[in-house]
């Protein structure tokens, strides 16, 4: 006899804004417990399966699934031997690029419920913007949404947000490169911004590039400097904030304008120690003093530069 298949789905990609969108999407109007796999305590599945004194429908999201613990999968591996067949239980795993989710937890699933890859490619980006714009009623352009991915880069969640910014600001209009980059002047489009994403990124040879062409286009270094400088403050001050906090409450506490700046700082933080950081704002100040009696940028700036990003 078939074994009837459970409300229980695995969703696994490389992006985490992804698989929670396509896991909500999932349960239509039914709002799920959220639970991070970091922050199992045990006792979850339990609470699911336990009929709600008012007839509630009940629902269990867990996200990073990666991260559960071995007693986690263990209690996982105990429910799903007889899942409640009205409580939807969903696993959404993060995974790194052609990455696979943890095998124990796909053999979990696959006997009792449904597997899903979730993922959009980079040659699909645009395309999804797009729709996903004209879904939202926002009239956004080809060239528009291609203006966007060069500018903020191919974080969906980054640009789902910033979708919901061009909604705000544009309603009602149809947005091309123009709007996008009007919105967000200051930011990705600035050649200053795009150097202290790819040297605190750690890609050494893409922040060379942002570098010499700063200077072929004539820019002061104390000018670029300054935009350095200001970035490694932010990301301080991100790296002192602990690491379960959600990117609203990063942005508020840090002082940053988005959320998604949050995302893409906490990124970044992370590649130094608090310490790396203290001392690369150390590295600053002798560049800044460097240039200002007589130091030519050619040269304090490369170095400067490969300190940040190099190995």
């Amino acid at each position: 006899m078939t074994r009837p298949r459970a409300p229980v789905a695995l969703f696994w990609g490389e992006d985490d804004f992804l698989l929670r969108e396509a896991a909500l999407t999932s349960l239509g109007a039914l709002r799920p417990t959220e639970v991070d796999a970091e922050e199992w305590q045990g006792g979850e599945l339990q609470d699911l399966a336990t009929p709600s004194l008012f007839g509630d429908a009940r629902a269990l999201l867990v996200t990073d699934c990666r991260s559960l613990s071995k007693d986690a999968v263990t209690e996982l591996a105990v429910y799903l031997a007889s899942p409640d067949p009205a409580a939807p239980l969903l696993l959404a795993c993060t995974v790194a690029e052609r990455g696979k989710p943890p095998a124990a937890l796909l053999k979990l699933v696959e006997a009792v419920g449904e597997v899903r890859h979730v993922q959009v490619a980079r040659k699909d980006l645009e395309p999804f913007l797009v729709a996903r714009a004209t879904a939202a009623g926002l009239e956004l352009t080809p060239p528009g949404a291609k203006a966007l991915v060069e500018t903020l880069g191919n974080d969906v969640g980054e640009l789902a947000e910033a979708l919901d910014q061009l909604a705000s600001a544009f309603a009602g209009q149809r947005i091309g490169p123009q709007q996008v980059r009007g919105q967000f002047r200051g930011l990705g489009e600035q050649q200053t911004w795009d150097l202290c994403d790819k040297a605190f990124g750690k890609d050494l040879p893409g922040a060379m590039r942002s570098l010499r062409s700063l200077e072929e286009s004539g820019d002061d270094a104390l000018k670029v400097l300054g935009g350095i400088a200001s970035r490694l403050r932010d990301l301080i001050r991100v790296r002192s904030l602990p690491d379960r906090l959600p990117p609203g409450e990063v942005a508020k506490r840090a002082g940053l304008r988005f959320d998604w700046q949050a995302r893409r700082y906490r990124q970044q933080a992370g590649n130094f120690t608090l310490e790396d950081l203290v001392d690369i704002h150390v590295r600053v100040t002798e560049a800044d003093r460097s240039l200002k009696s007589g130091g030519t940028g050619d040269v304090v700036m490369p170095a400067l530069i490969a300190t940040i990003a190099g190995p």
